[in-house]
Order: C-alpha cells, then structure tokens, then sequence
C-alpha cells in the first residue's frame, strides 16, 4: 500500500502523510457484526482518571472479532476487506458455509472470495488457523493464542507476525518480532501468515488536531510542570531530572523498572528475553 505525501499548503500539511489502503473494498459494515462502544475518557467507574491522556475523538463502533477461530472444518469464503478504527490492522468478513458471518483480522496479500478454513488437517496457506503443533517449523504465524481456547492474544497489530522455531515435548518453540523466544503448548491455535497493513507505521499524524480526532489529549513534560505535581518539575529555568533515572509523576523509575506481576507461570517458559 502506497504512502500519500501532500504539498505544504499549510503547516498542518508539511510532513503529513496518509496511507492510500487499495486492500480496503467496502466502507459498510456488517450491522449485526457491530457494537456500540462508549467513550471512558480514561475515568474508572468512580469517576476518577486512571489512564491519563485521553479523551474526544470521532464516535466509532466495535467490530466484533472472532480471535478464536473456532469455526473447524467449515470452509469460509472472504466477501470483504475492511477498515477498523478500533485497530491498525485491516479486517476481513468471512462468510462460512452454514451461513454465519465472521469478522477476522485481514493476513497479508488476502484477497477478496479466498477460502479460508480452521482445523487440525488443513492446509498451510494464508489465512487459515491450525494449532501450532501443526504448522511446519519456520512458518510465519499471526493471532497467537497463550492458552487453549482462550483466542490470539499474541501478533496481533498491522505487520506484526511470529515465526515456528521447533517443537520440545508438548510445548512449540515461537520468535517473536521484539527478538523474544518463548514456548507456547502445541494445542493453541495461530493463524498462517502476517498481519496485514504494513505500513501503517510509516504514516506521520502532521497536525496535533488529527491527534485528536483519535482520541488522545496532549502530553506534558514533567520538566515544565511545578515541583508538586511531578518529580522532574521546578527549578529556575531550564534544570536537568537531578535524580539517578527518569521517574513516573508518582515517583516509580521511568526506565527498567519491573512492573510485570502474578506471570511466573509465564515467564518459565520464556526462553530468552526480548533484544535490547
């Protein structure tokens, strides 16, 4: 897909670029695949914000989709590609033979009346979903699931994909695209191929309002800010951290500190760690 650059008629245009997404065949989506989904303005149920910087943005409907591909041996014709303002990957609307319809995450180079299918036997070819057990070592994987039954949960983001190391006893040795190598059980399902819309990364915002209509508010240096509202803030002028690392506004170390927690159980089976 083609990256569109435009002239600098103004200084919201310079630099700007949109993807010109020639996948995308319909702008209509499935009603009965769809779901409202209110906005939270980063607040919990108390009203108060958890999760800062956010808020506004265009109204958006939830697509729903099917991460668990639990349709087994039913072959399903592909009638669309779709765009997702809920993700950065494309989707795609899988009208199986019963007669249902599913919406899925669009593999790279899909196209649109493909056949796709889900199962132990089928055959390895983009789009369909089989348990890792089954996919040949070195193959390229997406929607990645970390317990049976559960749904992808792993490469799930446009260009995003892992690939088959090997197989020790129950467990399939999978490198993730962070350079981290972990074992995943044989009976999870995945997904052939890669996500699509890889060039999604290559788009620049330009203009702090289109900023906006996705929803995100603007973000605030700590070094600008007084010293009782963050760690960094205060000082006559321009004044360095003046700490050993970076902090959080509530005091916590920006960089390298451990937040992970209650995933022993997951962290055995990673094998090496991500690339730094």
């Amino acid at each position: 897909m083609p990256i569109r650059k435009y002239k600098p008629t103004t200084n919201g245009r310079r630099g700007m670029s949109t993807l010109v997404n020639t996948e995308i065949t319909t702008s209509n989506p499935l009603k009965s695949l769809l779901k409202t989904k209110k906005k939270s303005g980063g607040r919990n149920n108390q009203g108060k914000i958890t999760v800062r910087h956010i808020g506004g943005g265009a109204k958006r409907k939830y697509r729903v989709i099917d991460f668990k591909r639990n349709k087994f041996n039913i072959p399903g014709r592909v009638i669309s590609i779709e765009y997702d303002p809920n993700r950065n990957s494309n989707i795609a609307l899988i009208a199986y033979k019963d007669g249902e319809k599913r919406y899925i995450l669009a593999p790279k180079n899909l196209e649109v009346n493909a056949i796709i299918i889900s199962g132990e036997d089928v055959d390895i070819q983009i789009g369909n979903a089989l348990p890792l057990a089954k996919i040949p070592v070195g193959t390229v994987v997406h929607n990645i699931e970390l317990r049976p039954g559960k749904g992808g949960s792993l490469c799930r983001s446009a260009g995003s994909s892992a690939q088959i190391l090997g197989r020790e006893d129950k467990y399939v040795m999978v490198r993730l695209q962070s350079g981290e190598t972990r074992k995943i059980l044989g009976t999870c399902m995945a997904t052939i191929g890669e996500v699509g819309n890889e060039d999604f990364e290559l788009v620049k915002i330009g203009k702090a309002g289109r900023k906006r209509h996705m929803g995100i508010k603007p973000t605030n240096r700590g070094s600008v800010m007084n010293p009782n509202d963050h760690p960094h803030g205060g000082g006559e002028g321009r004044t360095p951290v003046g700490r050993k690392s970076p902090m959080t506004p509530w005091g916590k170390p920006a960089l390298g500190y451990k937040t992970r927690k209650n995933k022993k159980a997951s962290s055995k089976l990673i094998v090496s760690r991500k690339k730094k």
